[in-house]
């Protein structure tokens, strides 16, 4: 489990760091926004965080639970969620040089029927005041809960539900992207869901998820030759899959930051982790990744600008063109933002 103080600024502000490449302009992918028992993380802790260093022009919100609606059918619950944020965001449009939220992207349960799923597509997409732009209902099954800080408990078997994959390819018929992350042992169901959904711009949260706890806690050589021969596949088989490279900084991964005195340093972050990077961006290309954040969850490990301190050494022998399609181009192309 966490270290006690893993997450607070106290815990983070132990590691300072100069900023490397500060002048990149980048979009940040895949942050959350919540208020809940252990911690708020609204807009101005997100700020916070996009201010710390880094050129965090735009980000995009992606789905965690929050602010559902309490009262009302259970499926309209999620409606919530993008409301609460597209409020955020219309509350930071007065401040231009700050990091604008710029795309939204929600829950609906995808297994609905087509004209329940047309009629919450079309509210997400009211409520969302021009921001939305797709949907994740992820399909991580944890096998082993008990062993890890964030347990995912999608149904088993949800990618390959036939009503599932008709919800996933009406995202596609109306132009909208589906987000999913998963565990590693699921990366071959993914694979399985994208071929069934070529139409649809499917994007591959956190890489997959290795897991580094458990029963997994000793198996990470063998698990990175597994990792690595599904996430080719992946991006071989389904044109239709865009990674996103990050969120590999929760404490399941099993990197041990989190349990520590001190959060991890740019140059640790690199040492263990460059070599996911590295093959995903050989077998995807620059033009179907995007560098995240997964803040506030990766905060358990390292800060915000010491994390895009290690992201921006692992792409630092790329070429320019390609450093701006991982840190802007590619997430301004996905999520349509401009």
């Amino acid at each position: 489990m966490p270290h006690p103080k893993a997450g607070t600024t106290e815990w983070l502000s132990q590691v300072e760091e100069a900023i490397v490449a500060p002048e990149l302009p980048i979009i940040d992918p895949h942050h959350h926004l919540w208020r809940r028992q252990g911690g708020n993380y609204l807009l101005e802790d997100l700020w916070s965080d996009t201010e710390s260093g880094h050129r965090i022009k735009k980000t995009v919100f992606v789905e965690c639970h929050a602010e559902y609606r309490k009262t009302g059918p259970i499926e309209e619950a999620p409606l919530g969620e993008t409301a609460f944020v597209a409020g955020e965001a219309e509350r930071g449009e007065a401040c231009t040089d700050r990091a604008q939220i710029a795309a939204i992207v929600s829950r609906v349960d995808l297994r609905l029927p087509e004209d329940k799923l047309r009629s919450l597509l079309s509210q997400h997409t009211a409520l969302g005041r021009g921001l939305f732009r797709g949907i994740r209902h992820a399909g991580a099954r944890a096998t082993h809960p008990e062993a890890l800080f964030i347990a995912g408990s999608a149904p088993e078997g949800l990618y390959a539900n036939s009503d599932f994959r008709a919800g996933v390819r009406l995202l596609g018929d109306l132009g909208l992207t589906y987000d999913t992350w998963h565990y590693h042992y699921q990366n071959q169901d993914f694979l399985a869901l994208a071929k069934a959904c070529p139409e649809t711009v499917m994007i591959l949260d956190h890489f997959g998820t290795p897991l580094g706890v458990g029963p997994y806690a000793d198996t990470r050589e063998a698990r990175f030759t597994e990792w690595q021969a599904d996430v080719a596949a992946i991006a071989e088989q389904c044109p239709n899959v865009v990674a996103k490279l990050g969120g590999m900084a929760m404490p399941d991964n099993g990197f041990g930051w989190s349990e520590r005195d001190q959060p991890a340093t740019s140059d640790e972050f690199v040492a263990a982790q460059q070599p996911y990077y590295e093959h995903m961006i050989d077998c995807f290309g620059v033009d179907r990744c995007m560098m995240e954040s997964n803040f506030p969850v990766d905060k358990y490990s390292i800060s915000y600008p010491v994390l895009y301190n290690g992201l921006k050494k692992i792409a630092a022998s790329r070429p320019k063109a390609d450093q701006a399609r991982l840190f802007y181009g590619t997430a301004a192309e996905v999520y349509k933002i401009a």
